[in-house]
């Protein structure tokens, strides 16, 4: 068996446990100022999980600070797994979640940014409970990020390579040439996105602990709301949603092109051709949307039974209708899974429609899941290149992208990336369907937790959630969120003999 350095390993871990321990002693802040009754559990959840992660660093003192490829591997693994179980404690320890399983899944969900949840009745909560359900969201969409920069492009895991090519190298158009400086460059963005975006929500009329929490779901495109009815509570008040699309949008997006944005050069906004196609598959998506509800369908949410054309003499027919097929387009291909309206009764064929876009996910370097637009690009690229190839054998036929010419390494590993995650959704769909889920239930179920988006079809449709899922099925799940957040090839490799070969 290969010999891994395992002190560098528990050390990471470590390190990890005493973030998420902090962030539990924050949501202990919010149980004392609400006075809901949660401090004591939370607090002790903090402590144990501090306790682990100073013990983990202690034993590991004199480590060697230099982590391969392999470890790399177990690390990121291990890191979203190590965080998920401590992140169960303040759920099982206050009672909210008494269920390992449950808990577990409610983490998980968390974690990757999925939004699908096990909680029948959310707004009965402890208020620090929902937030450290946001905060959850909240972590796990930016430490994708930073994954994105420093350990996936080493990994060489397909289509992270692109991003990684606009974030850490040493080239004047870079951020910066050190990783670390980039990655606090980003987190500082994504903080001041979700501070901006709780402002403006409060101000247009949300109350501020819903403010916050939303804009924690929305920057890290996880979909978790303080509302059973999700956005849809705020079905009467436009102004909130389309904040919510403004930001769930910008989540969607490349955070460099944001955070060049942010320091005055749009212009790389026209120049990626990512988020090109991004902004025209939602303009396009969200027209015939609006077209087919707008002549053949009606829209509500049955938590509240809000209608979501409502109000005609007020906003009229048409901007409500727009207005919530933009919000689902954006909700789904962006992976965040808010819901203003249940998108799987608008007819079969936005039900079909919707299920494709599940396999979109939005721009790479983005807090979204999914296959990522740049993955699509490239394959269809080199899938039209191959008829020239066909024509003309001998000619040299690169893939462009962004001007640049892509590898052949990165098209062939991009390609079985595709090819994996077909595999993955199939073999999904199948044990869904084998624990007695029917056929749509059992296809969207595996869709949605391997693209990380949250609402799905059949009986785990926006107005339901997956608390019908039995103990298995959980776990299945969860497992299916973890491979399609972690870029399949990260978790799965893991389970190859290959992998633990020594030479």
């Amino acid at each position: 068996m290969k010999k891994f350095n395992f002190k560098i390993i528990l050390q990471l871990m470590g390190i990890l446990l005493l973030f998420n321990g902090g962030f539990m002693l924050i949501s202990a802040v919010v149980s004392w100022y609400f006075d809901d009754g949660a401090l004591n559990a939370i607090l002790l959840a903090g402590s144990v999980t501090l306790i682990i992660g100073l013990l983990l660093r202690f034993v590991t003192k004199g480590f060697e600070k230099k982590i391969k490829k392999r470890e790399g591997y177990l690390v990121v693994t291990l890191g979203w797994v190590t965080m998920s179980l401590s992140g169960t404690l303040p759920y099982m320890f206050s009672g909210a979640i008494p269920g390992f399983t449950d808990a577990f899944f409610e983490t998980m969900s968390g974690y990757t940014t999925t939004g699908a949840s096990i909680i029948n009745n959310i707004e009965i909560m402890p208020k620090s409970i929902l937030f450290w359900r946001s905060t959850t969201h909240w972590i796990g969409g930016m430490g994708i990020i930073v994954l994105a920069i420093a350990i996936l492009p080493l990994l060489g895991i397909g289509g992270m390579q692109m991003f990684a090519a606009e974030a850490p190298g040493p080239s004047s158009d870079k951020l910066h040439p050190r990783i670390a400086d980039t990655a606090k460059r980003l987190w500082f963005l994504y903080f001041g996105l979700t501070l901006t975006e709780a402002i403006l929500l409060k101000l247009a009329g949300m109350g501020y602990f819903d403010a916050i929490n939303h804009a924690m779901s929305t920057l890290s495109t996880g979909g978790f709301s303080t509302k059973n009815a999700s956005v849809a509570h705020w079905n009467e008040q436009p102004l909130i949603q389309y904040i919510i699309i403004f930001f769930m949008f910008i989540a969607g997006t490349n955070f460099v092109l944001s955070y060049f944005a942010v320091k005055g050069n749009f212009s790389r906004y026209r120049k990626d051709e990512e988020f090109k196609y991004y902004a025209t598959i939602i303009i396009g998506i969200t027209i015939i949307t609006t077209l087919v509800i707008y002549f053949y369908a009606n829209v509500s949410v049955h938590p509240t039974e809000i209608q979501a054309i409502a109000h005609p003499m007020v906003f009229g027919k048409l901007e409500s209708t727009f207005r919530h097929a933009l919000f689902q387009v954006i909700a789904v291909v962006t992976t965040t899974g808010f819901v203003s309206a249940d998108f799987t009764i608008w007819t079969p064929f936005l039900s079909v429609m919707f299920l494709i876009m599940m396999f979109l996910g939005a721009s790479a370097g983005s807090t979204a899941g999914g296959v990522k637009i740049v993955r699509h690009i490239i394959m269809i690229k080199n899938g039209f290149l191959e008829f020239k190839r066909s024509l003309h054998p001998n000619a040299i036929v690169p893939v462009r992208y962004n001007t640049k010419t892509v590898t052949r390494g990165i098209v062939f590993n991009i390609m079985a990336f595709f090819i994996l995650y077909l595999i993955v959704f199939a073999v999904g769909s199948l044990v869904f369907s084998f624990i007695g889920m029917d056929f749509m239930t059992s296809v969207g179920a595996a869709a949605s937790s391997l693209g990380n988006v949250g609402p799905a079809f059949g009986d785990l449709s926006p107005v339901n959630n997956y608390a019908s899922l039995p103990p298995f099925g959980k776990w299945w799940s969860s497992m299916l969120m973890l491979c399609g957040r972690l870029e399949l090839f990260t978790v799965l490799i893991i389970f190859t003999p290959y992998f633990w070969r020594s030479n």
